[in-house]
């Protein structure tokens, strides 16, 4: 298979294969970064199978050295920001003997201090001389998991689909270079023979800029993040007229937002996309753009739904966790995703929220999006995040985060999300905490961050 991938890259030949910084770098060139690279790895010991720390986020060089990394057989264990926490359970889990900064135009090999022990399960990557992929979970509800793949695994099924002709396209790299989304979008461009557009920055600004001087066709984003164009007019200050397709995914989509997106894009297709650290990418298809609910369209991953939640198995299904139990695989090996869902007659389904953000008051139970798609509907609320607290008479109280639109002050904004639930929602639901707050966290993988509100928000 390293052959077919050597063949399918190199036979793209002076095709555009990235644009950094206003910069493009042709397929060539980056077959011969890969080289350069795999020759810094030879040179510094790394043998096959040895894992290696991967540190820096999208460019010309981190892509050759994941590329180089596949090649050697090795484990590639991507950090976009090496916090304590996640180099203390790389350390942990995968015992890693090098490491391979990127930056500054160049790709560095250094030695890495108390690596060579790793978890039992990385006996099967060496069994099938295969290459592996480590992502570790956001780490958000504690300790990042630490997520083993068979990297073969996943190069094969982007391999399995025919590359696009002599008319590339330019592809947007949204997702973070260590999270399964971005990785996805990674070989799906190039192994297609597509552009890869890298940012520099994540903003609203720099997106939307992007895609006027790239004409780019396809934009993935998360819900989070399109609110944030649409409420700073970044859509309005540039042309977006080259855009065919908006996909949207890692969390859900509210149907108030889905309608505000289809009205400032009129004519784009809107896709979501669903798919998980654990299971891979899976191809879906929307019941229309204005609607919420979409199917799994895709003979590689299959779905069922127990109790509500959403299960899936798939082709490029992980391999374990190195640092937490299995409890999330059942006895015949479905992933419990964790995601609340319903379905309609049609054979399509639609997020509801995750179970852990479920808020029980007293025995009556909440999601956070039912009530922020109401609260979105108010010409006064800009965005807002709802989450339980823990109480000690109901178990939980309801809490939001409040954005206003405009000028208002905090006792204003307070009264008017109770005068506008009121009547709206049963009683229950009403938040007893209403923060009022100048920005809506998101975090790096572009999603509304679930924090309890620090105390002078109380």
């Amino acid at each position: 298979m390293r052959e077919a991938f050597l063949d399918r890259l190199t036979g793209f030949g002076e095709r555009t294969a990235l644009w950094e910084n206003d910069v493009a770098h042709s397929f060539a060139d980056l077959m011969a970064r890969v080289r350069a690279v795999r020759e810094q790895l030879d040179a510094a010991g790394v043998e096959q199978h040895d894992s290696v720390l991967l540190q820096g986020d999208f460019s010309a060089d981190s892509i050759a050295a994941l590329f180089a990394l596949y090649l050697g057989r090795n484990t590639v264990v991507p950090l976009v920001n090496a916090t304590p926490s996640a180099v203390d359970t790389v350390r942990e889990t995968c015992g890693p003997r090098f490491t391979v900064r990127t930056g500054d135009g160049a790709a560095e090999v250094k030695p890495l201090e108390g690596g060579g022990e790793r978890a039992a399960a990385f006996t099967r990557l060496v069994a099938d001389d295969a290459a592996g992929l480590v992502l570790l979970s956001s780490g958000s509800t504690g300790k990042p998991k630490a997520i083993l793949h068979n990297l073969d695994a996943l190069v094969a099924q982007k391999l399995a689909k025919r590359p696009r002709g002599a008319l590339s396209l330019n592809m947007l790299m949204v997702l973070m270079f260590d999270h399964i989304g971005g990785v996805n979008s990674l070989l799906s461009a190039l192994l297609a023979g597509s552009t890869a557009v890298l940012p520099a920055r994540r903003t609203p600004e720099e997106i939307c800029e992007l895609v006027q001087r790239h004409k780019i066709r396809v934009l993935p984003a998360s819900p989070t993040f399109l609110n944030l164009i649409l409420v700073g007019g970044h859509h309005e200050r540039h042309d977006m007229s080259s855009l065919r397709l908006i996909t949207y995914g890692t969390e859900p989509m509210s149907d108030e937002l889905l309608a505000r997106v289809n009205g400032a894009f009129p004519g784009v297709r809107l896709l979501q996309t669903f798919g998980t650290s654990e299971t891979g990418i899976a191809a879906t298809a929307s019941e229309s753009s204005s609607s919420t609910y979409f199917r799994i369209a895709d003979d590689s991953t299959r779905y069922r739904v127990v109790d509500g939640q959403l299960e899936l198995k798939s082709d490029t299904q992980f391999l374990g966790y190195l640092n937490h139990d299995s409890d999330a695989i059942t006895d015949d090996g479905w992933f419990r995703t964790g995601d609340l869902v319903e379905e309609n007659g049609d054979g399509y389904i639609r997020i509801r929220g995750r179970a852990t953000e479920m808020i029980n008051v007293g025995g009556e139970k909440l999601l956070p999006l039912e009530l922020e798609s109401i609260l979105l509907t108010s010409p006064l609320i800009e965005d807002c995040v709802v989450y339980g607290r823990p109480n000690a008479l109901t178990g939980q109280a309801v809490c939001v985060d409040v954005k206003p639109a405009g000028e208002l002050s905090r006792a204003q904004a307070r009264a008017h999300v109770r005068e506008f639930l009121t009547g709206r929602v049963e009683p229950f639901k009403i938040p007893s905490k209403i923060a009022v707050v100048d920005a809506i966290g998101m975090s790096e993988r572009l999603k509304k961050t679930r924090l309890r509100p620090r105390p002078d928000q109380d």
